[in-house]
């Protein structure tokens, strides 16, 4: 997938050697390249056609315990040579730091030689015509759902593929490639003269996983037209149903406050909670790298290290940070496998697929159980405090009464603690999305705040 003259294996090792010609005691390097490719069509007509390729190499230097971390995407091995020279004149001034350094030697092995289907071949011959075709027939089909959808912000089908190879100084190295596609809708309802408008996507490693553009345009229309003639509510404390799009954006922020960067700055509001009860017991989380055409699948993590599946979350009780070389150590704890990297960035820790496990109940059964209450289906603004736990974010989404959705409202605020919300977590459904890398069902919290009139 590279186009590259020279191997990318050959730069790197010619990068490796230059920087020790400069003085560096230790380095790792990186090669990336990569083509994606985005449609878009409006009322069905094609909008824009957008290619970009990319390929560049990144180095991070080490001179004793001073580290320098540098990237370009000129591939000239003269620039390159330059580059390191002056990186490494850098990293010799920089302020020292004990704990820096690449993995220790004995930490790598190699995984098992699992195919994890992360890259669809098809995906090289996919064309612009293939991809109007698939963003109109998705377009169409959230017109034709009902008269009242009137308008449409378009609809867009985008892929793409990209190759990396990683060495270090300890003669490690690494490849991998993968591939994605998906497209969306975005259609938009009209009735009394207010508009509502909501999308929906379909996203995959393999061409075979995505939905029909017909079913993604239709759930589109769906959730669009559920929005129409949406009131205030009047402000109550009650149960809370979040759908799995929106639960899914409260697990990303638990993510966010358990990487090892967060926590051992202590930005996050679980520092020193491994061992503790943290939510609910309903609630079980594991970050697993292993899932065949996961979205964010990896043999190797961002430091050529081999990767595990980590148990976040058991029944509640925090099990694991997610932690690279240098965040472990600063915690006195040992790697989760957990780092990944930019080609211009040192490696941190990052969940892989952190997925939040399924509950046997479906929503509808969860939304039956409710006398009144909410789902909300929608969140707006960045009303999440991962350092202290504070939680308050605008909303919409459709009114429970008698465990039945009866009527759609906004203009809400809800409001509670990350602490309160997770432990107060009652019944899950078994939604769970498995095209996102962060992904959670549909769950229900006991009682929050709903702000409103």
């Amino acid at each position: 997938m590279h186009s590259s003259k020279v191997a990318p294996e050959d730069l790197l090792a010619f990068a490796l050697e230059t920087a020790k010609k400069y003085g560096a005691t230790a380095a790792d390097a990186m090669y990336a390249s990569g083509v994606s490719t985005e449609v878009k069509i409006r009322l069905g007509e094609p909008e824009n056609v957008k290619r970009s390729r990319s390929k560049g190499i990144g180095l991070r230097i080490f001179i004793g315990d001073r580290a320098a971390t540098t990237s370009t995407s000129d591939l000239n091995r003269k620039a390159i040579e330059s580059l390191i020279q002056r990186t490494c004149e850098a990293a010799s001034v920089l302020a020292p730091d004990a704990l820096s350094g690449l993995p220790d030697p004995n930490a790598f092995s190699n995984a098992e030689d699992v195919d994890l289907e992360l890259f669809d071949k098809r995906l090289l011959s996919l064309d612009a015509d293939h991809a109007i075709a698939t963003a109109k027939a998705c377009e169409a089909a959230s017109f034709s759902a009902d008269p009242r959808i009137t308008k449409s912000e378009g609809a867009e089908m985008s892929w793409g593929y990209s190759e990396s190879i990683f060495a270090n100084s300890l003669g490690i190295i690494r490849r991998r490639q993968g591939g994605n596609a998906g497209f969306w809708t975005c259609p938009i309802a009209e009735e009394n003269g207010t508009m509502e408008r909501d999308y929906w996507y379909s996203s995959a490693r393999n061409l075979d996983d995505l939905l029909d553009p017909e079913k993604v345009g239709q759930i589109a229309a769906n959730r669009t037209l559920r929005k129409l003639g949406a009131s205030q509510p009047k402000t109550a404390s009650v149960p809370v149903i979040y759908e799995n799009t929106v639960a899914s954006r409260l697990l990303s922020a638990l993510a966010g406050a358990i990487c090892g960067g967060s926590v051992y700055r202590q930005l996050s509001y679980l520092s020193g909670k491994v061992g503790e009860q943290i939510a609910s017991e309903h609630v079980n989380i594991l970050d697993n790298p292993h899932i065949i055409r996961g979205p964010s699948s990896r043999i190797y993590d961002g430091e050529g290290l081999a990767t595990r599946a980590n148990q976040v979350v058991r029944n509640g009780v925090l099990e694991s940070y997610l932690l690279d070389t240098y965040s472990a150590k600063k915690l006195g704890l040992e790697t989760t496998r957990s780092a990944s990297r930019g080609l211009g960035s040192s490696p941190s820790a990052s969940p892989s697929n952190f997925w939040m496990d399924a509950g046997k109940q479906s929503l509808e059964e969860l939304i039956s159980e409710i006398d009144n209450g909410v789902l909300l289906t929608e969140l707006m603004g960045f009303g999440v405090n991962t350092v202290t736990g504070d939680y308050s974010q605008g909303a919409s989404g459709i009114w429970i009464e008698n465990g039945k959705l009866t009527r759609p409202v906004n203009e809400m605020t809800v409001a509670s603690t990350l602490q309160q919300m997770w432990n107060g977590i009652d019944g899950i459904a078994s939604d769970v999305d498995r095209t996102k890398s962060v992904s959670a069902p549909s769950f229900r919290i006991n009682q929050m705040t709903v702000g409103g009139s």
